[in-house]
Formats: structure tokens, sequence, C-alpha cells
């Protein structure tokens, strides 16, 4: 295929297990873990684990990336559709609250094509940079149950050096919007698990409080409180971050209560993270 996926729009031709664009993958997903995972915001995850299936590759080059192993050194193992299709099932079986794709965007058509061989019965969750083209959520539409975006910078600059993310402000702006008309406001079973909305995840990087506060202006300027905010303070100085001196350290307890009392002030619903997630413990083994 020629590949005009991701809002890059590479035009790369993709085989099914080989490609040339900025991921640099083949058509096949590519799998790095499949596992319950308890490391989600309290309503996905649950006491049971999110059925968490992580996908190599990325449409982001995050110089900080705490996944770098799969995103871009592109450690994982090829399968078919089919196989993703059982890996749903396998999961399910061990009842998870949900289904839970990890930086599946470069894979979207055979993702679509593996829930047309199996629809579990469980929520079905997408877990995204934010940098999503309009033609990916569009595939998309009537499977995802609830999305989960990130929403990293307030302006393009930063979002060139870090992630080499041309026109990222802009993409999940809209992205996110139309994530929004798919889902609709935030639902919960009567254990308090969600069924359906956006959570809207910001890391906050060190040196860049005034990132992350004009981040919270834009997500409460464009949806208000029909969406819920997950502010993060797990960053830390992964992939090739040394480079750069100013994010080659953890966050601060001040960095992280300044913008968390910004959070505050402008009355988000969501979620915040202790500071003692920012530790390499919480990074996935990925076993393939």
């Amino acid at each position: 295929m020629i590949c005009t996926l991701c809002p890059r729009k590479c035009n790369a031709q993709r085989s099914e297990s080989s490609g040339g664009g900025f991921c640099r993958m083949g058509t096949n997903p590519v799998i790095a873990r499949v596992a319950p995972h308890f490391g989600e915001e309290p309503c996905i995850s649950g006491a049971n684990g999110s059925g968490t299936i992580f996908f190599s590759g990325c449409t982001l080059g995050c110089v900080y990336c705490q996944n770098y192993e799969i995103s871009s050194l592109h450690r994982g193992r090829e399968i078919t559709p089919q196989e993703l299709a059982d890996c749903y099932k396998r999961l399910e079986e061990q009842n998870v609250h949900n289904i839970n794709l990890v930086t599946a965007d470069h894979f979207a058509p055979a993702v679509v094509k593996s829930f047309e061989i199996y629809k579990p019965k469980i929520p079905i969750v997408y877990n995204c940079s934010g940098y999503t083209s309009p033609k990916i959520l569009n595939m998309l539409d009537g499977i995802v149950d609830i999305y989960l975006p990130d929403f990293k910078y307030s302006n393009n600059e930063l979002a060139l050096k870090y992630s080499l993310a041309p026109n990222y402000v802009e993409t999940a702006t809209v992205a996110i919007k139309e994530m929004l008309f798919q889902v609709g406001f935030p639902q919960f079973d009567d254990r308090q698990m969600m069924q359906k909305g956006i959570i809207v995840r910001h890391l906050i990087l060190p040196s860049h409080t005034k990132n992350s506060m004009e981040v919270l202006d834009i997500l409460k300027k464009n949806y208000g409180n029909q969406i819920l905010v997950s502010l993060m303070g797990q960053y830390i100085p992964m992939g090739n971050a040394n480079k750069y001196e100013k994010i080659n350290r953890k966050i601060t307890r001040r960095e992280y209560q300044k913008v968390k009392d910004y959070y505050m002030m402008l009355g988000f619903d969501g979620f915040t993270q202790e500071l003692d997630s920012a530790d390499r413990k919480y990074v996935p083994d990925w076993d393939f």
C-alpha cells in the first residue's frame, strides 16, 4: 500500500512486513506485549487489569520515550489480523475490564480487520499520542468506546523539537474533537469502570511548566468539562533525553505542584499521579 494514514502522509510503500515511511513498519501489526495491565487510570485498570496490547513503532519520534525499545528500536513480533483477534479472546478470558490498544495508529487497517474477525463484549480502549489523523479516526468510528489520547505540547516548536511532529497542536485539537463526537461524555458502570468517553493525558516535562499550563488552557477552552484529564508526573529521561539538557532529569516537586495547582484552579475532573510513579520499575517488560 501507499501509506497516507497518519498526519505525516509519507506516501511510503508498505508491504505486510516492511515499510519505508516514518514509522518504518509494514502493514501487519508488530506487538511487544499482550497482558493485563494495572498502570492505567483506576477506571481503566480496575481490579482485574486492562487487557493491553502494546504495538511496536510509532508515528511520533519522542526523544524521551519510555517505550523507546519498541517505539524506536522496533522490537516485537509480527502477527496477522487473525492472531490479533485471538489476542482479544485470550485477554477477555482473563476477565480484564477492557481491550486496550497502545500506539496502533500505523496499523489501523489491520486493527479494523481484526475486529471484523472478533469483537469483544467488553469496551475497546484506543490509547494514542493525539497525533492522529481524521482518516484513522473515521476507520475506528463505531469500534472504539474509550479514547486515551495524549496532548503533549502547547506549541508546534516544542512538538517538532522533542517529537519530530509538525502541526501537532492543530492535529491533536481536531483529533480530540472527533473522538468526542464519536464517544461523547464519560460513562461508567456500577463498579465505576469507564464504558465510554475520553481521558486526555498530559505528561509534565521538566523545565516546561509553562507548556503544561498552556496545554491545560487549550483543553479547557476547546472541551470544557466534556472530557476527563489525567495529569502525569511519571517523566523519566529515557531514550535520547540525555542529549537535551532541559529534559535530562525528572520533574521536581515544585514543578509538579505548580501545574497541579493550575489544573485544580481550572476545575478539571480526572486524575493526578504521585511523583513516585517516575520510576523505571513501572516501564513494562517486553515479552513479545
